[in-house]
């Protein structure tokens, strides 16, 4: 039923919804609020964070933006490797389901869009978290206006080319 559930969901479209029906205290989300912070640390200690750092990477100036995320590329393609040929589950005994997903040319349109915005401003969305807690005020502006965007997107969706 679950699985079938899933399915649906994820044909109806290309993001598909966490199909897990457990339930849990509010407390165990605690461990993603841990792991964010650490998480976060990590960006700050690798300088994935530095508006410099991105700026030159956007320049062709240095290559440790370009390892940096081709090191994360690597690690996601081996985890999804290992999870599909294990099967592995999650730590609750639920299967992992991974579906593949269809190709528009709206993924070139918004890869162009999120690239230029990220090189405007020298953030992405994951750092943009640890940027701030580092007291750089001044992102919350790159923050709202990322908020706004996926609003604004997500509103319009349904009108866009697929």
């Amino acid at each position: 039923m679950i699985k079938e559930k899933e399915q649906n969901i994820c044909q109806q479209d290309a993001v598909c919804v966490n199909g897990s029906t457990l339930t849990h205290q509010w407390y165990h989300n605690l461990k993603y609020l841990a792991a964010g912070i650490i998480f976060g640390i990590i960006f700050v200690k690798a300088e994935v964070i530095s508006w410099f750092k991105i700026q030159e990477m956007f320049r062709m100036q240095s290559f440790h933006m370009y390892g940096i995320i081709g090191s994360a590329v690597l690690v996601g393609m081996i985890s999804v490797w290992l999870i599909k040929k294990f099967n592995i589950k999650t730590i609750h005994g639920e299967p992992i389901t991974l579906t593949p997903k269809k190709f528009n040319k709206g993924q070139i349109y918004g890869g162009l869009i999120f690239g230029f915005g990220w090189a405007v401003t020298g953030a992405c969305p994951g750092p943009l978290f640890a940027q701030i807690g580092t007291g750089a005020l001044a992102v919350s502006v790159t923050l709202l206006s990322a908020i706004a965007g996926t609003w604004v997107y997500g509103y319009f969706r349904d009108q866009l080319p697929h």
